[in-house]
């Protein structure tokens, strides 16, 4: 990445907000895809190997390393499948593992063989396979049609006849079209998918998880962020479920992993799969995720993990099982917490409306392009204002299912006796039974962190927003409630749910789901309130599939006249597709007179825990290591210390989580984990002087191996 020389603020600015080009030699930001590679400027910044070693269609590369750990990035790195991601990738199936017991999540997980490797349950790998542009076959389909919902009804029609084809012409592949530009351009995907994945080596809870939510999105950190995994395959190849007759899966490509590391301003990339960014949206937007988005879920998931920490204070059980959710829950609202920083900060929304000003100016100084998009600008203010005015009615309704276990469970069944319903009479038997076992294990997922403490807390705090909300935010199904009195509210939602004997999953199993005829004959008033509920929520989602529509269109043409304006071919945002960044290994400034540098030591983990937090609690053996200078060919010699986490200005975003970090000859030298708080803001605008990444180094990844842990099995296997 070049080094930006800004002569002021107003310039940075300006150059923090911009869409930016992909030229030769100095990309300034770039998630860029796998067909832009030859434009990135590679070779010019520092790479060492050729571009076609990372990618050659149709030859094996580097990106045949790379896999996605469900909503993360993992890397092959040895020939027998062993995956190395983040510990936070593998958290969730570590959690399901764990008993109060063999509590995998606190005292961690070595396997010194492949027998003793646990199954991780809900994790799957996928594999790029091949890629192929098909927006002209799907924007040919929908050239025709003014209809905002119909446009996204053939859009969404064509992408699955698209995807049943790829999948008829070789069904060992899963195949996935994704959408580049909204309303633009259009990439169908073909994907491998493993679905036996195994536990290797799982750091104890005080290194994978050290510095908790104090260091979260904060620098300098000391967290030992990785986990180890392994995908298995049946004896022939094919994916298969776990099965103890499985075998290790056996990639075309693992990465090779250098001990050495790297030094300070050392040219690195990262391959992986960034979730989403949305960095070319109007001002409008940027407006709608500072107003109300980001102040609404922060505030909402700050009082989930309040109530779900009290659950968890009396009860060890309900600690363990809501560990998850509230890992999850805590990193998006400091995410959150930080963006709204980020754009307060550098006043990105006043940034963007000037950008569109003078979008809006080259639009009307051209009469071709006034005829095609003179109304655009207009249009999309005029869209924005109608999703502005019932925003909180839109957000409450898309959190109160992920906020509520019980009126999750409540739709699953109501959904199942509906299309039970639908059967003749003599027929609901035989439908019971061929696909109850499917909604029995949708409902074991929900009830596994299920706690009636913080549920009924948090119901009823959402039926006392939504019972609050006046004008267009109005939810029909509860003002028809009627309560004269708004403290009536929370009680009512602890009646639906205390009453409920879906309250009970045991009684769920055994006597609800007994049969067709006990699951009809069941009712309560939670199954209505949800049944009512779910009414006004299909009724909303037919207006916003009419949004989504005259949205797509709108943002198709917004892209494309930018693009005519800026002369510029841009990097289209994230949306979990294969991609590649590189840059530096590199400190910043994030305030005045301070500089934070690239590389943090085991000595800062001792300085942490004198500090005597809970968070900064680690492992005796570490500070034994570091007393005896024990630290093997892993010292960085320049520090006298074992390296432990690293900073870097690369361009990641959530779902870049266990991205391989490489070096200018593609070896592995770290994984990527987080990124400082400054760079939280990432999604919306990048900047060489804010955004920084950090990883952690694979010299205290393969020190703890050895040390700490007594991971041998692994260090041999990946050849250290």
């Amino acid at each position: 990445m070049k080094l930006l020389n800004t002569k002021s603020w107003s310039l940075l600015l300006l150059l923090a907000t911009t869409a930016f080009t992909i030229q030769a030699k100095s990309p300034d930001e770039g998630m860029f895809p796998l067909s832009e590679l030859s434009r990135a400027g590679l070779k010019s910044a520092g790479l060492k190997i050729s571009e076609k070693d990372i990618y050659n269609p149709g030859k094996v590369g580097l990106v045949d390393a790379l896999v996605q750990v469900s909503g993360c990035t993992g890397s092959f790195i040895s020939g027998s499948g062993l995956i190395i991601t983040n510990h936070h990738c593998a958290f969730s199936a570590v959690q399901l593992a764990s008993t109060p017991i063999n509590n995998y999540l606190k005292n961690g997980f070595v396997a010194q063989s492949h027998e003793q490797e646990i199954e991780a349950r809900g994790l799957t790998i996928r594999i790029t396979d091949s890629y192929e542009d098909v927006s002209d076959k799907i924007l040919s389909a929908v050239a025709q049609i003014t209809d905002p919902s119909e446009r996204i009804n053939v859009i969404k029609k064509k992408q699955q006849e698209l995807v049943a084809e790829a999948q008829k012409q070789d069904p060992t592949i899963k195949a996935e079209v994704s959408e580049m530009f909204i309303g633009k351009t259009y990439v169908l995907f073909r994907y491998k998918t493993i679905e036996d994945v195994r536990l290797v080596y799982i750091p104890r809870q005080n290194i994978g998880e050290f510095g908790g939510e104090t260091d979260n999105w904060v620098w300098p950190r000391h967290t030992g962020d990785y986990s180890f995994l392994r995908a298995y395959v049946g004896k022939d190849g094919a994916s298969a479920k776990f099965s103890k007759d499985n075998v290790p899966y056996q990639p075309k490509k693992f990465l090779k992993v250098n001990p050495k590391g790297v030094n300070e301003n050392d040219f690195v990339f990262i391959l992986g799969y960034p979730g989403r960014t949305f960095r070319h949206r109007p001002a409008q937007y940027i407006q709608y995720q500072q107003n109300f988005l980001l102040p609404y879920v922060s505030n909402l998931y700050e009082f989930q993990n309040d109530r779900m920490y009290e659950a968890g204070k009396t009860d060890n059980n309900a600690a363990l099982y809501l560990a998850t959710r509230i890992k999850r829950n805590a990193n998006v609202l400091k995410n959150y917490k930080g963006k709204l920083k980020g754009l307060r900060n550098i006043a990105l929304i006043d940034t963007k409306r000037k950008e569109d000003q003078a979008l809006s100016a080259f639009i009307n100084s051209k009469a071709n392009l006034k005829t095609k998009y003179g109304t655009l600008m207009s249009d999309i203010d005029g869209l924005y204002h109608l999703i502005n005015q019932d925003a909180y009615k839109e957000m409450w309704m898309n959190n109160i299912y992920t906020s509520t276990s019980l009126m999750r469970v409540a739709k699953e069944i109501n959904i199942f006796k509906a299309a039970m319903l639908e059967q003749k009479t003599t027929q609901q038997q035989a439908f019971f039974e061929l696909n109850s076992a499917k909604l029995k294990t949708n409902l074991e997922a929900i009830y596994e962190s299920y706690s009636q403490y913080a549920d009924l807390r948090i119901f009823a705090k959402m039926l006392e927003d939504a019972h609050a909300f006046q004008g267009n935010n109005q939810i029909e199904s509860i003002q028809k409630l009627k309560f004269q009195d708004p403290q009536l509210v929370g009680a009512y939602a602890g009646k639906l749910i205390t009453e409920s004997k879906l309250n009970n999953s045991e009684e769920v199993f055994n006597h609800i789901l007994a049969n067709s005829k006990s699951l009809l004959a069941y009712s309560d008033e939670l199954l209505k309130f949800q049944s009512a509920l779910d009414f006004d929520i299909q009724k909303f989602a037919v207006e916003q599939k009419r949004r989504d529509g005259v949205l797509n269109k709108l943002m198709g043409d917004y892209v494309a006249v930018k693009e005519l304006y800026q002369s510029k071919n841009f990097i289209p945002d994230a949306n979990s597709t294969l991609r590649l960044t590189f840059g530096n290994i590199k400190g910043y400034s994030p305030v005045d007179a301070t500089y934070m540098k690239p590389f943090t030591t085991l000595a800062g983990i001792i300085q942490k825990g004198n500090l005597g937090e809970a968070d900064f609690d680690y492992p005796s053996e570490i500070k034994t290591a570091w007393e005896n200078k024990n630290f093997g060919p892993y010292v960085k010699k320049e520090l006298n210390d074992v390296p432990v986490n690293m900073l870097y200005n690369m361009d990641t975003t959530g779902g870049n989580s266990g991205s391989p970090i490489m070096n200018a000859y593609g070896e592995l030298i770290g994984v990527n984990f987080d990124r400082s708080y400054d760079a939280t803001i990432n999604d919306f605008a990048w900047n060489d002087s804010y955004s920084r990444s950090i990883g952690v180094d694979i010299r205290y990844v393969l020190w703890v191996a050895d040390k700490i842990d007594n991971a041998q099995f692994i260090l041999k296997e990946m050849g250290i």
